[in-house]
């Protein structure tokens, strides 16, 4: 692993103890290859530049996020945590001046509410919650048992088993509501039991028949298609996820062929994985 800066160690600090609720000095000796001496040190140091941020609690063993914690080197968009947590690095900080990201309005999703997902994944146990949603805009209790956090590009999502449906649904990160309760029971519905999370789904993707072959040919190379195909392959409950972030319909075509781009071929096959 690169030599860490204390920065990082700090960024880090602030990273797990704010969305999870806690740090102490293993989630440092593990994230940087480094003696518990070190990480204690990192700690204190922190604590030095943000005396109001961390509370040591005794009876667990780790420092936690105050009531009057504020951020110091995190921005408090989930988006951070949950790259982090996905791929176990920092989301890159775009240091040329020559380019630009496209900033999405983050949507609001309360660390308690991470904090209490997490702890239920870690130990593979249900959890009640509260969920809201545009179908249903008045709070609803939920028993839950998740299992992978999901980045369906412009939102994120939860895999869990829900009590309520006797199935494995998506939950958007930002309609839960309330604070969780966790049960003390470990769940025995668990990622290896879902089967739509663990089947590899093939889409085959081509250039829009209606366009010109100069046309196709542009896509073709965007793409790098191989005998102008494209084969994405994905897990059966985000092809439909998948189809919406390329901009491909499954029912209607775009009367314009150059906004439409690209075709599913083999929708017969992928069908049972639509939820449109």
């Amino acid at each position: 692993m690169e030599k860490s800066t204390k920065q990082q160690r700090c960024y880090f600090i602030e990273l797990i103890a704010y969305w999870e609720g806690g740090i102490n000095t293993t989630r440092l000796d593990q994230q940087f290859s480094q003696s518990r001496q070190q990480s204690s040190g990192d700690i204190n140091y922190y604590k030095t530049l943000a005396p109001q941020n961390l509370e040591y609690d005794a009876s667990q063993k780790i420092h936690k996020p105050t009531s009057d914690f504020s951020f110091r080197y995190i921005s408090g968009n989930v988006d951070e945590y949950l790259h982090w947590f996905h791929t176990g690095h920092f989301l890159p900080k775009n240091q040329n001046l020559h380019s630009e990201s496209l900033i999405i309005p983050p949507r609001k999703i309360s660390p308690e509410i991470v904090r209490g997902l997490v702890g239920a994944m870690r130990q593979q146990k249900r959890i009640e919650v509260d969920y809201v949603s545009l179908n249903n805009p008045s709070r609803e209790g939920r028993v839950i048992a998740p299992h992978s956090f999901v980045n369906t590009g412009l939102r994120w999502h939860l895999r869990a088993w829900c009590e309520k449906s006797q199935d494995y649904r998506d939950f958007v990160l930002s309609r839960f509501r309330g604070t969780p309760v966790l049960e003390s029971d470990r769940t025995e519905q668990t990622i290896e039991k879902d089967s739509a999370w663990n089947t590899q789904v093939t889409i085959i993707l081509k250039p829009d028949l209606r366009l010109s072959h100069e046309k196709s040919a542009v896509l073709e190379n965007d793409y790098q298609m191989q005998n102008g195909e494209l084969h994405v392959t994905t897990r059966g409950c985000l092809v439909q996820y998948l189809l919406r972030e390329l901009q491909v319909s499954t029912k209607v075509l775009d009367g314009t062929p150059e906004a439409q781009q690209l075709i599913c071929v083999n929708l017969s096959d992928i069908k049972k994985w639509l939820f449109e």
